[in-house]
């Protein structure tokens, strides 16, 4: 079903427009450096990786994979980060199954402006999707209701990513 509209926080209106309010280069950089400009929804990092719930999620417990360093493709990424990766996308997707319990995800790159990209700084997205997602009001208004606010996720997956310990 394609949306005809998003019934979202009014925060999100510059967003959907395309203007930013965070008056920052690159949003995640600035989530790593802790900018005061910037809403963090940071869950977890190491030397490499971070990963952060979507402040405008598709579904809840929406999260993004990223690595620290400032890089745009996954080709860039160098042997430590290739190897760190897959190993955080299982265990992200566990918590993500422990706690949500979809039947599915989606998960993947938004690779340049064609892809839909919006930060220029390389993201994974895991995206939870569940039965019945769309309710009466998803199909009647083509309207998407999200149920969870972005900073539960982060208080969820924290205490996930604590219990569960070291990779």
């Amino acid at each position: 079903m394609a949306f005809r509209k998003h019934l979202f926080v009014p925060s999100k209106g510059d967003y959907i427009r395309g203007k930013s309010r965070q008056q920052v280069a690159c949003i995640l950089c600035a989530i790593l450096a802790k900018d005061p400009r910037v809403v963090s929804l940071l869950v977890w990092e190491d030397e490499l990786f971070a990963v952060s719930a979507n402040l405008y999620p598709y579904n809840a417990g929406h999260l993004l994979i990223f690595p620290k360093r400032h890089i745009k493709d996954p080709r860039e990424m160098n042997s430590h980060e290739d190897a760190a990766f897959l190993p955080l996308m299982k265990r992200c997707l566990t918590i993500l199954e422990g706690l949500y319990h979809p039947l599915g995800f989606n998960v993947g790159f938004n690779l340049g402006d064609a892809s839909g990209a919006s930060i220029d700084h390389l993201h994974q997205h895991m995206v939870p999707r569940f039965h019945k997602e769309l309710g009466f009001i998803d199909i009647l208004s083509g309207s998407k209701i999200i149920i969870e606010d972005p900073c539960l996720t982060v208080k969820k997956v924290k205490e996930a990513f604590l219990k569960q310990g070291e990779l």
